[in-house]
């Protein structure tokens, strides 16, 4: 077992000037806050030893333990950490279905995936739900730190065999518009998911409103969407706006 050596801090002697509060530090000397994390996994032991190879890296602090989906939403509404590190299989409901829920609570919380599960199609379905990060536990010990400091950054961040084995998985990109949508429904939908109303739709392509409205009737039919916030989703995951 390692053992920490730790050396207490000895106050500065007075300087030439006197005290040490004649002699305050320059603000570049202030360290940054450290990175806020939460632990949601179902195994005290589990989250003891994730706890301990986090915090030996210094930078960043465990603010908070889970041990099931309802509490790690409550857990993570109310202190809203930079990062979530959450295991997949818990009791509760599925850590696959709380990602959405936990963006919404806390847009602000990157979450880290850290599960058993070494599916690369999981591992994309975590990503599209709003994960930053996916890591295998069996990779842990090596991964869980870079992971946590790439989706606190903002990265998303998959282990390199996961990583090689997702674009492996992947399916050829299509040749034609998705469903058979026409390049005039493409139009439509680019245009309503962007927020503009059937009225100001019809005025920005030259047609009558009510063609519009036959646009988005066929649109929501051939992809089997309903809502405008489906549409968005389904517009985002086939490439059609801007994420």
């Amino acid at each position: 077992m390692m053992t920490l050596e730790i050396t207490p801090n000895r106050p500065a002697s007075p300087g030439a000037s006197g005290s040490r509060a004649d002699n305050p530090l320059p603000i570049d000397d202030r360290r940054d806050p450290a990175t806020t994390i939460i632990l949601a996994d179902d195994h005290r032991l589990v989250r003891s030893a994730l706890r301990t190879v986090i915090e030996i890296e210094g930078g960043m602090e465990v603010v908070a333990e889970a041990g099931d989906v309802g509490e790690t939403l409550r857990k993570a509404r109310g202190h809203k950490p930079d990062v979530l590190v959450l295991d997949l299989n818990m009791p509760g409901g599925s850590g696959l279905d709380a990602i959405p829920r936990i963006v919404e609570t806390s847009p602000g919380t990157a979450i880290v995936v850290l599960t058993m599960e070494d599916d690369p199609q999981v591992a994309h379905a975590a990503l599209r739900s709003g994960a930053r990060a996916f890591v295998p536990k069996d990779a842990a010990g090596t991964e869980l730190v870079t992971a946590i400091r790439a989706a606190a950054n903002g990265r998303d961040y998959l282990t390199p065999e996961l990583g090689a084995r997702i674009v492996a998985d992947l399916p050829p990109p299509e040749s034609g518009p998705p469903d058979g949508l026409t390049e005039r429904q493409l139009e439509v939908l680019r245009l309503l998911v962007s927020g503009y109303t059937n009225s100001e739709i019809a005025d920005q392509l030259g047609i009558g409103e009510r063609t519009v409205e036959s646009h988005r009737a066929h649109i929501q039919q051939r992809t089997h969407r309903k809502s405008r916030a489906d549409l968005v989703a389904y517009a985002r995951d086939h490439g059609l706006v801007d994420r």
